[in-house]
């Protein structure tokens, strides 16, 4: 009698196996549809899948609620790829354009500056930032002045004849100076000498009625921006400068 109770009891034992190892088997099959599905996965359709694998341990349905999502949410990828695609194509013309019509304005300033004799004086660049023309501050200024010269006037308004473009664009001019403290009863420091000068220059470029204020700001930057060396003279005027930032459409001010 006792033997036949203790082979009872063993059989309803080891028959209490089948309940984890149907629930592994469960977690098992969903691994392997989450990493099958993750070849393709968005941070979008990864917190789907994590939602329907948590539903899947605390005993939700799981399975077929995912087969929706996945539907779905593949449809959503191939829309949202298609959206960024035709973006990326958008943002590429953008920048070609901005770059041919940027070029050609460098190309009327260059033009500019040979006709004046101005190489040396005046130089221009294209950077990440934008198109840069520099101009040194014996071109406009005297020593220790914000005021432009009565005879730099007229280059001034030439430089502001160069800055109308189809469409307009966003121009910062910035002024700076070399290293040496400013010793004059006018500014008390470099940096209101720097400031003055490029606000004293814009006031002079947006005489031009075919600018737009809206789209000019000015800096001053004193000696804190340097190009070159304030060991020697020749890097002292190189410092000593205004820059016109002319910014591409579709950039804004970082600074």
């Amino acid at each position: 009698m006792s033997r036949r109770k203790k082979e009872k009891d063993d059989k309803e034992f080891n028959e209490t196996w089948l309940l984890p190892y149907s629930d592994l088997m469960t977690l098992l099959l969903a691994l392997f549809i989450v990493l099958f599905a993750s070849s393709a996965v968005d941070a979008q359709k990864f917190q789907s899948m994590s939602k329907v694998f948590s539903e899947i341990f605390t005993g939700g349905t799981g399975i077929v609620d995912y087969e929706s999502i996945e539907q779905k949410n593949g449809e959503e990828l191939a829309d949202e790829t298609k959206e960024k695609l035709e973006k990326a194509k958008e943002q590429t013309k953008v920048s070609v354009d901005e770059q041919t019509t940027l070029s050609a304005t460098q190309e009327r300033v260059n033009q500019y500056i040979l006709e004046k004799g101005l190489t040396g004086q005046l130089k221009t660049s294209l950077t990440s930032e934008g198109l840069l023309v520099t101009i040194n501050d014996s071109v406009l200024f005297d020593s220790g002045s914000a005021e432009v010269r009565e005879e730099d006037i007229a280059i001034a308004k030439e430089i502001s004849d160069l800055l109308v473009i189809d469409p307009p664009h966003n121009v910062i001019i910035s002024g700076h100076t070399d290293n040496v403290p400013i010793q004059n009863s006018n500014f008390s420091s470099n940096w209101e000498l720097s400031v003055m000068r490029a606000v004293n220059f814009m006031k002079i470029i947006l005489e031009n009625d075919q600018l737009d204020p809206r789209m000019f700001s000015a800096k001053g930057f004193g000696e804190f921006q340097p190009i070159a060396s304030n060991d020697t003279e020749e890097g002292k005027a190189k410092n000593r400068r205004v820059e016109v930032l002319i910014l591409p459409n579709g950039k804004t001010e970082q600074n």
